[in-house]
């Protein structure tokens, strides 16, 4: 019995984590609308922030139209070889100013899970829901 509860629990966990890692991204561009008053996914026009096109797999820091206004903090992590992958967005998405210390962005943080797994297939989307 008790085999069957973990078996049961470990494959709704694995589900749960593969839907997680999967994110959706009409969900994501919902979330991400919290970001819009400083960043823009669906263009390569920057704002307050730099624009968020083509951000998976871009270096921090490296936007070439942001270039003059990016943080020292965010120019040296990315020198240091930070790539925005799946994982280190959803990192810098949970807390940014404990994944880049010392940059600008204001914004605290996404605290959902599920919110971050879905803005980060927004990000990813080509096109753009």
């Amino acid at each position: 019995m008790l085999r069957a509860v973990l078996s049961a629990s470990l494959l709704l966990l694995a589900t749960s984590i593969a839907a997680q890692a999967g994110g959706d991204p009409v969900l994501g561009k919902h979330v991400f609308n919290r970001c819009v008053a400083c960043h823009e996914a669906a263009t390569d026009r920057d704002k307050v922030g730099p624009h968020l096109m083509g951000v998976v797999g871009r270096t921090a820091g490296t936007a070439e139209s942001f270039l003059g206004h990016y943080s020292e903090a965010m120019m040296s992590a990315g020198a240091a070889g930070l790539v925005w992958d799946e994982a280190n967005l959803a990192e810098y998405l949970k807390s940014p100013k404990l994944k880049v210390p010392g940059n600008r962005m204001a914004f605290s943080g996404l605290s959902n899970d599920d919110d971050i797994a879905n803005v980060i297939a927004y990000l990813k989307a080509d096109p753009k829901p």
